[in-house]
């Protein structure tokens, strides 16, 4: 029963790891995109 519950408990861990992971790259991916576009942005408005 111990080992169920430790197998369990591993697998509830590594889905809320990949959850986790997902989010983070999700985000990192929206930083990259969007810093340079929103500079891109300012620049283009800044001369027009």
């Amino acid at each position: 029963m111990l080992k169920f519950i430790d197998d369990l408990a591993g697998a509830i861990r590594d889905l809320f790891e990949d959850i986790f992971t997902a989010i983070c790259y999700l985000l990192a991916g929206g930083v990259i995109v969007a810093v340079p576009v929103y500079i891109i942005l300012f620049i283009f408005d800044a001369f027009s």
